[in-house]
Order: structure tokens, then C-alpha cells, then sequence
């Protein structure tokens, strides 16, 4: 099976200041991974590393067996990655058409136009706020929005952080439904997210983070039934 990312001893954080340390992980084609953790584990920072966010210190990062360790952002996204942060993920002060547009900015008028109708397919709300700016949005459309932004350009790999952060239980089953079926389009997910059981339960695999490192990971379901992380569960989300 094809890997899309495979990373080996990455370490990275910001400036000189170094959070992961020594990270191994794999996503195959058409995966959806999850990783998992208290806060101040390493998982956000491990995202931005890879998408060139963070600084990267060490180790080795391949996509689709290339070397991208240490790659800038415009070079990740050239070969298909996209990520969506979870905080500063739309610009409030456009609207939601001009959003989708700036996604794919560079994309010729009828790719652009396929895609906006694309985005309004998976996410409904959306089309009815299309002439709304951002920042009257809702936490869960704006979510939708910067997720719909992100697949604009037709990425292969997509990076999340947090995408169901705050929001109600009806939002956060509307987007994870929808982020699972993204891989039937050829895409392969990378998540972080804090609400584990939710995330785990439409995943393949799954990791768990802890002071920068990877402490266990195994496949979703085995995770999801083992009684031990079973109670580390409950105390990251309820």
C-alpha cells in the first residue's frame, strides 16, 4: 500500500525552542488517521511542522516517497497537501464566496466555479450564506467554510487541527461525516482532534501523543475498546 506520508524521528518546534521529540508516523492512501493527546503534547506543533508552519529541527518527512523535511508551505500545497488550522481559518472581513475564491485563486474560472458548487453539495448551510461575510458565521459554518477553502484546489492529503473544537454535538457529526467521506474522492486525512471517541470511531488508525512523542498507536477500533485508554479517554474529552 502506497504511503502518503511517512515521518521517522521528526523533531521541530518554534525557534529553538524544540517540542517534538522524535515523532514516527505513517498515513497510507486513503487513510484516515487520528491523533490524540493531552493539551500541550506536541499535536498542533507536529501538524505545522509538517505544513512548514513550525520549525523543523530533525528527522525525515517523505510524501508519496519524496523528502519534504523541512519543505516551505507554497511547495507542500504545490504537491497537493492542504492543512486548516483551527483558530484565524477564514478571513472574517470577506465573504463567503470571496473565501471559497481565494482558495482557488489560482484556479481557472471553471474549476473555481466546480468547486464552489462542490463545497455547497457537502456543506448546505453554506450556500445560503454565500453572500454573508465571515465573521457573522456560526463556529460550525465557519469550520465548513475553511474545510471547503482547503479542498477547493482538489488537495490529495488534507491536514486538520481540531475541526469539531466548540462546537455542538449536531456540527461536529456533520463535519467528521464529511470528512470520512472525503476518502471515497482519493483523499487521505490527518486529524487532531480532542473529542477521541467521536474522531476514532470513523478512523482506520489512530495515535496518541504525549510530551512530543508518540506513546501508542495501534488501529482505531483496538484503541477505541482498550479499557485502559478507555479511562485516559475520559480525560481529555467527555
Amino acid at each position: 500500500m502506497n504511503r502518503v506520508l511517512e515521518v521517522r524521528g521528526l523533531e521541530g518546534g518554534y525557534s529553538s525552542v524544540q517540542i517534538l521529540n522524535g515523532i514516527d508516523l505513517y498515513v497510507n492512501e486513503g487513510e484516515f488517521v487520528t491523533i490524540i493527546g493531552p493539551n500541550g503534547c506536541g499535536k498542533s506543533t507536529f501538524l505545522k511542522v509538517l505544513f512548514g508552519l513550525a520549525t523543523y529541527h530533525d528527522g525525515t518527512v517523505l510524501h508519496n516517497s519524496t523528502n519534504v523535511s523541512g519543505w516551505r508551505t507554497d511547495r507542500l500545497v504545490d504537491r497537493g497537501i492542504a492543512y486548516v488550522p483551527q483558530v484565524d481559518n477564514v478571513f472574517p472581513s470577506l465573504s463567503v464566496r470571496e473565501n471559497l475564491q481565494m482558495g482557488g485563486i489560482q484556479l481557472k474560472s471553471k474549476k473555481l466555479t466546480s468547486g464552489i458548487e462542490r463545497a455547497c453539495l457537502m456543506f448546505p448551510d453554506l450556500e445560503l450564506r454565500m453572500s454573508d461575510l465571515a465573521v457573522s458565521l456560526s463556529g460550525g459554518e465557519r469550520q465548513m467554510l475553511a474545510i471547503s477553502r482547503a479542498l477547493i484546489s482538489n488537495p490529495k492529503f488534507l491536514l486538520l487541527d481540531e475541526p469539531t473544537a466548540a462546537l455542538s454535538p449536531r456540527y461536529q457529526q456533520q463535519i467528521l461525516e464529511n470528512i470520512d467521506g472525503l476518502r471515497s474522492e482519493g483523499i487521505s486525512v490527518l486529524l487532531v482532534e480532542q473529542n477521541a471517541r467521536l474522531s476514532l470511531a470513523r478512523s482506520d488508525r489512530g495515535y496518541i501523543f504525549s510530551a512530543g512523542k508518540v506513546v501508542h498507536t495501534d488501529s482505531a477500533n483496538n484503541i477505541l475498546s482498550d479499557p485502559k485508554i478507555g479511562e485516559y479517554f475520559l480525560g481529555l474529552h467527555q
